[in-house]
């Protein structure tokens, strides 16, 4: 087990990079069509604030929203250096300006690099990448690049800064249109800010939701901790748990706030706080579902321990929580692109089958505790439980609704041209777990009458007391046969009695 997350600590060290300053590390070029294609990045970027008092801004001022590159750097084969390329180009555009890249001759397939049939009409030049001004900025897309002469095997490409002065989803791709630049690399970086930061346009609303959300679970803290510590004497095990989730949720709301802080301000990812937040928020995660789990068996209220099911309960949360958090420190320890589907979807799925079985668990479980509880008429228990029960389900059906939104948003957003609205998805989740916890805690928070709740192991759980009555078990009427019955042994009773005395006084004469 150590070796395993040895290997895995290793492994995120290795996808680790430096976030909105994307970082080419010998990244080689595929082919895609006719064109050799290196993806440099994709993120939404604000457009610079104008500045309505200074009319004649300094040349060398630096906007509020650039891409710039630093030191890219491309590099072949000394073996292959005995001859001048087509030039190695680097080309930003916004998702809407898509279609004004590629080309094709007399309606034909569509093409990157300019071909021979398309020269010779006179719209691109051979070897280069075809691209047609923007309608709505004539300045776009940008496209600029490099050349290798004879003999070098190391082409630089200028430093420059690209101003957005749009709010939208930029992409970048260095491509190439000459086959013999075979195994060419690219190294170096490109700083993508933003006018609050460095924070990628999409995660920029996160951060203040995290700043939201650690006031909510502070608010949260006062109202479950005050209330532990006057009535702590009448505290049973399941409000402990409880205790432990809102602790874990307000450590975990503090480091995500934390982590998008500290990497809007320096454009680099702390990979320490990032590690830290992902496994708060798996372990909060895992102990959520343990204890509603729990709590759905009647630990605690009908039954004082889980009985054989313990390892059982042990094992699913251990194996869930593994399995969340390889998927969260994969997703959030590495780069800003999403993950490619596939690698998604094996990811993903070992968590979703845990909590589907998790759900089946849990209903099987209420199910059968309310029964318990209605056929000891324990009404009060039941009641709470009741309650609890539409919460549960409430929640589930809202969730599965917001699923399938979720599919449907982005089975619509293939070019993440709604990547403004994109933070909606994670935030929710974090909503809805609030929500539920906070259901949990007005049911079970602690009180001068928390034992009511709690299970009791000298038989007074056999009936339910409340303020005024005492409810025990209902005695059947007696039928007026049984009335005779009665009335019969007590006539036998008394003869007996008489005869008894007869016999005494025959004795003693």
């Amino acid at each position: 087990m150590c070796r395993l997350w040895v290997l895995l600590f290793l492994l995120l060290l290795s996808l680790c990079t430096e976030a909105s300053v994307h970082d080419y590390r010998g990244e080689k070029f595929a082919a895609k069509g006719n064109a050799f294609v290196v993806h440099g990045g994709s993120e939404g970027i604000y457009s610079s604030a104008p500045n309505l008092t200074d009319t004649s801004p300094p040349e060398n001022a630096v906007p509020d929203s650039y891409i710039r590159f630093d030191r890219i750097t491309f590099r072949r084969s000394k073996e292959l250096a005995n001859f001048s390329s087509w030039p190695i180009q680097a080309v930003v555009f916004e998702v809407e300006d898509r279609e004004t890249i590629g080309g094709s001759a007399y309606g034909g397939q569509r093409a990157v690099c300019c071909t021979g049939d398309l020269a010779k009409l006179g719209v691109c030049t051979e070897g280069q990448v075809i691209h047609r001004p923007s309608v709505e900025n004539p300045d776009w897309p940008q496209v600029f690049g490099v050349s290798f002469d004879m003999d070098d095997d190391e082409a630089v490409l200028p430093s420059k800064s690209v101003q957005i002065t749009k709010t939208g989803m930029y992409n970048l791709y260095f491509i190439h249109c000459d086959p013999r630049l075979k195994d060419l690399v690219v190294e170096g970086k490109t700083v993508w800010k933003n006018p609050s930061g460095y924070l990628p346009g999409r995660m920029a609303p996160m951060k203040i939701f995290y700043q939201f959300m650690s006031f909510a679970y502070v608010l949260l803290g006062v109202f479950w901790f005050s209330q532990y510590a006057r009535f702590w004497k009448e505290v049973f095990p399941l409000q402990n748990c409880i205790t432990l989730v809102i602790t874990l949720g307000m450590f975990e709301m503090a480091m995500w706030y934390f982590d998008y802080a500290e990497f809007s301000e320096t454009g680099i990812r702390p990979t320490g706080t990032t590690i830290w937040a992902v496994t708060f928020g798996t372990v909060k995660r895992t102990v959520a579902r343990l204890v509603l789990l729990m709590v759905s068996m009647g630990y605690g209220v009908v039954r004082p321990t889980l009985g054989g099911l313990t390892s059982k309960v042990v094992m699913l949360g251990g194996t869930f929580f593994i399995a969340s958090e390889v998927l969260e420190l994969v997703e959030n320890v590495g780069a800003v692109s999403d993950l490619s589907g596939k690698a998604k979807l094996f990811l993903v799925l070992p968590s979703a089958v845990l909590d589907v079985f998790f759900i089946l668990w849990i209903f099987t479980s209420l199910s059968a505790t309310l029964n318990k509880l209605q056929a000891r008429r324990m009404m009060i228990k039941l009641d709470i439980y009741r309650k609890f029960t539409n919460a549960l389900a409430a929640a589930v059906i809202v969730s599965v609704g917001w699923i399938c939104y979720e599919l449907y948003f982005k089975s619509n957003d293939i070019y993440n041209e709604q990547w403004q609205n994109a933070w909606i998805i994670p935030a929710f989740w974090q909503v809805l777990s609030y929500s539920l916890l906070c259901v949990i805690c007005v049911l079970w928070a602690p009180s001068q009458n928390s034992t009511r709740y709690a299970y009791r192991d000298d038989g007074s759980d056999e009936f339910d007391r409340d303020e005024t009555t005492l409810t025990l078990i209902k005695p059947s009427p007696i039928s007026s046969k049984d009335v005779r019955s009665v009335a019969d042994a007590r006539t036998v009773q008394s003869s007996n009695g008489n005869s008894n005395d007869d016999l005494e006084e025959d004795k003693r004469e």
